[in-house]
């Protein structure tokens, strides 16, 4: 059971990221320049702190395992919810690698099942 998973296109694209930029990372802010959008970076490029929770590691075939970070002031709005990082044409943030190729990632989300709820404590 994950709290994050991929859709098909997104895992495609981050095969194609990570021939490119090498092993990569998500993190969800919510801030005022990023917006609500998962921002991609390489390994190393953004630091994660205390204000961080990881919420799950993505292992897409083909690819380093990547961590998904949220900031904790988002997980306290998102955490009953399971989020699909997907991939839609258009141009998103240009701090997020995924840009330069005309398309950009975001999240879909639904409420966490009961079963989802309890396996993660927060039932």
């Amino acid at each position: 059971m994950t709290r994050v998973d991929l859709s098909a296109s997104a895992a495609e694209l981050l095969v194609r990221l990570e021939r490119i930029h090498g092993a990569l990372m998500f993190h969800q802010s919510g801030g005022c320049c990023d917006g609500s959008s998962p921002m991609c970076f390489p390994v190393g490029d953004f630091i994660t702190s205390d204000a961080d929770v990881l919420l799950g590691t993505l292992a897409p075939e083909g690819v380093t395992p990547i961590e998904f970070w949220m900031s904790v002031t988002q997980y306290e709005y998102w955490k009953h919810t399971h989020l699909t990082v997907d991939v839609v044409p258009g141009r998103g943030s240009g701090f997020s690698v995924e840009a330069p190729e005309g398309v950009r990632f975001l999240i879909r989300s639904r409420l966490m099942t009961e079963e989802e709820l309890v396996a993660f404590g927060l039932l």
